[in-house]
């Protein structure tokens, strides 16, 4: 086994809050611009002091510590606004994912028992359309100038909650206490809360920070929306030493280099599809003007060819995709970005964890071997706090004093190699797909008697998703009719591109669907393709 895995020991680490570091920032650099989104740009000083006079606005409709809050906005000045005054109050962040609609939006309003939500003008009618399934829900905030819609929960304009007082709140906040809740995908059930403490934020905008090419006061890119970890913990590695973050609320491939040049970018944080997507696509101007002005870019996954075209076209010198990691442990392996690691491999373990390769019973593995990934932090409250309101299903991955991933891989010369997805969940349009909850939705058409949501063919990164289903007796409908029904009910990246109706789907003796034979069977010759159709899903508001 590698000495680089051997070596174990509890430390003592920085201890430290998202307050703190908005606070700091703030008195350090109070005229230095913090972030710009979609052009509009707000001071380190400048949003300290917005978010302290909502806070106090939110104070007045009784929140307080400890009390979950709901934001629902696409990136933007209001949501980081947001989220900061939320944790002035000592209270906890819920961002939800901005494509969740029904009952994917329900459950997790639900189940953080949010007595307060806040989302922007396009999202309120997904609330009211919930609105009596949510009866913790007390008010709805929206950040709109237009007239509002009538719902059965009050709804008033975010704006009336901002205080005509914007002094520091007295409110003290610890670093073991909760920051956010960011919702699992919820691969083997309904998705669950990951318990998020201000330390373990700050701690990953430690790491993001010292593993990106960024000087101080430089600018760092992202198209990624504020309700995925990565995009949120690299806005708190910003905040370290007073850098800039730029934000766009929709992802343009034909913008993209125009986007990159009006922010001013140094580094930029994308993820797996948009990598090939720019590479490419055609020439344009901004593309050829911005040429080795953009030094580094980050993301996983990037094949050789796809890193190859990035620094010969467009003179970008660090590819850099040698990172793993998932809520639970935002960022766990990276490479110092002037050192050369080997090109497919995940990283090496950062010195804030242990990590290591476990088979079946809980052993240790010989180099090379593939076996479940596991790991543990070396300091206190650098990871997960637990899943909100599940203890047992935070006793079923955290066994023998290791974090239990369910994903494979292998290490080799200290190098974690990322082998396959042991939970059954699939990865659709740089999001991750939970089955559970798209079979959930599926299950309350009409038609459907049995369904399973599953991928074809190999799973490599991004996965076409299929529907398999067995039609309720004398019920009519079609493949096609199906699919354009879960345009309206899914997210736009669960809405599956094949459809196959059966008389019956495999299952073992207890009457589990055998997912694993729907994949090896992929397209089947009685199998609906949506593009051969000719329908295009895009995001909706």
């Amino acid at each position: 086994m590698d000495s680089h895995l051997q070596t174990s020991g509890f430390k003592s680490g920085i201890r430290d809050t998202v307050v703190g570091l908005i606070e700091r920032a703030a008195e350090a650099y109070p005229d230095r611009e913090f972030l710009m989104v979609d052009g509009v740009a707000e001071t380190y000083g400048g949003i300290n002091r917005r978010a302290n006079a909502l806070a106090r606005g939110l104070a007045s409709l009784g929140v307080q510590k400890g009390d979950c809050v709901v934001t629902l906005f696409d990136s933007s000045i209001e949501i980081v606004l947001c989220w900061f005054a939320i944790n002035k109050l000592g209270a906890i962040w819920v961002p939800i994912n901005n494509a969740y609609r029904g009952d994917f939006l329900r459950h997790q309003v639900a189940d953080a028992e949010a007595k307060v939500v806040i989302c922007s003008a396009p999202y309120i009618e997904r609330f009211t359309h919930i609105a009596d399934q949510v009866p913790c829900v007390q008010i709805i905030l929206c950040h709109s100038t237009e007239q509002l819609p009538i719902c059965s929960i009050p709804i008033h304009p975010l704006d009336e909650f901002i205080d005509a007082d914007s002094s520091p709140l007295p409110v003290a906040v610890d670093p073991k206490d909760l920051a956010a809740l960011i919702y699992t995908s919820g691969t083997t059930g309904p998705s669950k809360g990951c318990m998020i403490s201000h330390n373990y934020m700050a701690a990953v905008g430690r790491i993001n920070r010292r593993l990106t090419l960024l000087d101080e006061g430089q600018t760092l890119f992202t198209p990624l929306p504020l309700f995925h970890a990565a995009a949120i913990s690299n806005l708190l590695a910003v905040m370290i030493d007073g850098s800039r973050m730029a934000l766009v609320s929709q992802f343009s491939v034909r913008r993209f280099w125009d986007d990159i040049e009006q922010s001013g970018a140094v580094s930029a944080m994308l993820m797996a599809s948009i990598f090939a997507l720019v590479a490419h696509a055609p020439d344009c101007d901004a593309a050829k003007r911005y040429h080795g002005k953009l030094k580094m870019i980050y993301g996983t996954p990037i094949t050789p060819d796809v890193r190859k075209i990035w620094k010969e076209r467009f003179g970008v010198q660090i590819v850099g995709s040698w990172s793993y990691g998932q809520t639970e442990g935002i960022r766990m392996t990276g490479i110092p970005y002037d050192h050369v690691a080997p090109e497919t491999c995940a990283g090496r373990p950062l010195d804030e964890y242990e990590m290591m390769i476990f088979d079946e019973n809980d052993q240790p593995v010989p180099d090379g071997t593939v076996g479940e990934i596991v790991f543990r932090p070396r300091e206190a409250n650098i990871m997960f706090e637990g899943y909100w309101k599940r203890p047992e299903a935070t006793a079923a991955v955290w066994k023998n004093m290791w974090m239990h991933t369910g994903d494979l891989g292998k290490m080799v010369d200290g190098y974690l190699y990322f082998a396959d997805r042991a939970k059954d969940y699939m990865r659709s349009r740089g999001e991750n797909v939970s089955s559970f909850e798209a079979e959930r939705a599926f299950g309350a058409h009409h038609a459907i008697a049995e369904v399973a949501v599953h991928a074809v063919g190999e799973q490599t990164g991004e996965d076409e998703i299929k529907v398999t289903a067995v039609l309720r007796e004398n019920a009519r409908v079609t493949e096609q009719e199906l699919c354009i029904w879960s345009l309206d009910n899914l997210p736009h990246f669960a809405v599956p591109r094949y459809v196959e109706f059966r008389e019956s789907l495999p299952k073992n003796p207890t009457g589990r669907v055998l997912k694993y034979q729907l994949r090896e069977e992929g397209v089947t010759p009685s199998t609906w393709d949506r593009e051969a159709a000719g329908i295009q899903v895009r995001r909706r508001k």
